[in-house]
């Protein structure tokens, strides 16, 4: 896997979106210091004129905030399914993500009003945006939580992912998810663990899920488990000093189970940890995890 190419004929565009006060304006400036063109705010209703450019542009930028006039999630959605069927546009979907006590510090903070809660409490808001916002977050390409992130750490998050120069310490992000609900978008290797005992058949791990050492152990016990996890483990060691080699500034990893939670998520959180004191900067996410409700995942984690 090489670093990402856009050809001549392409348009290389970053759509930039997420949760109202989780950093979409700090990225957004990341990006143009980074050489983007950068639109804020931008219409869907006029992506289309945007992209009908010269093909010659610096590559875009583009903010998209709930507060337009034209946003809904189908129009966002169905953008997607555009830019992805177009041969001409070569586009990224960057989700900015947030937990909701630390959005409703950040409006507490700076007393201003959510969006889409202006005569009620920020944390109304919060949660009304968080559901609207599923469908597209569960889209994204790039997903960067920014809870325990500074500015700073954002802009050198974005600069890490998106810069194409090739400067600086590859980022490796390890997934974990379910193939009842499909392939994770923008990942680079996918590994199968349904070979693996299963502790969705012990009763007493059954509520459980992969974070739980004694769901961990169980999966560990697995005779297949060593061979499999150390030959993984070595496979990625060996291959990341060649994808920094070839510019690459990041690299995602997943890995599946039938329903996401046990022991897809058991490997990811020890591979995560394993490749971390080999010195590498890792950040983990547990999709399934996210969408039941679970907490967030320990990514490697701003108002704008």
């Amino acid at each position: 896997m090489t670093e990402r190419v856009v050809s001549a004929a392409q348009t290389r565009a970053v759509l930039v979106t997420g949760a109202s006060g989780a950093g979409r304006a700090t990225a957004t400036r990341a990006l143009e210091d980074l050489g983007f063109e950068t639109i804020d705010n931008m219409p869907l209703s006029l992506l289309s004129r945007v992209f009908d450019g010269p093909t010659s542009m610096p590559p875009l930028a583009l903010g998209i905030d709930v507060r337009n006039r034209d946003f809904s999630v189908d129009a966002m959605l169905a953008v997607l399914e555009d830019v992805e069927t177009d041969s001409a546009i070569d586009a990224e979907l960057l989700f900015l993500d947030c937990r909701p006590d630390v959005l409703l510090r950040r409006y507490s903070e700076t007393r201003r009003r959510h969006p889409l809660a202006p005569s009620e409490t920020p944390q109304i808001g919060i949660g009304r945006e968080m559901e609207l916002l599923n469908p597209i977050r569960a889209r994204a390409d790039h997903l960067i939580d920014t809870s325990d992130m500074t500015p700073h750490d954002l802009k050198a998050e974005i600069e890490r992912r998106f810069a194409r120069d090739g400067e600086g310490m590859l980022v490796l992000s390890v997934e974990s998810f379910s193939y009842k609900r499909g392939l994770p978008r923008g990942v680079d290797m996918i590994f199968d663990t349904r070979f693996l005992a299963n502790p969705h058949w012990e009763e007493s791990l059954r509520v459980l899920d992969g974070r739980d050492p004694s769901v961990a152990a169980y999966v560990a016990s697995d005779p297949r488990f060593a061979d499999f996890f150390n030959k993984l483990e070595d496979m990625l060691v060996s291959l990341v000093p060649a994808y920094i080699d070839e510019g690459k500034t990041y690299l995602s990893v997943g890995l599946g189970c039938t329903g996401g939670q046990h022991r897809s998520v058991a490997v990811a959180e020890r591979l995560a940890k394993a490749l971390a004191e080999q010195g590498w900067q890792v950040s983990t996410r547990h999709r399934e995890l996210e969408r039941r409700g679970n907490g967030p995942s320990p990514l490697v984690g701003i108002a704008g």
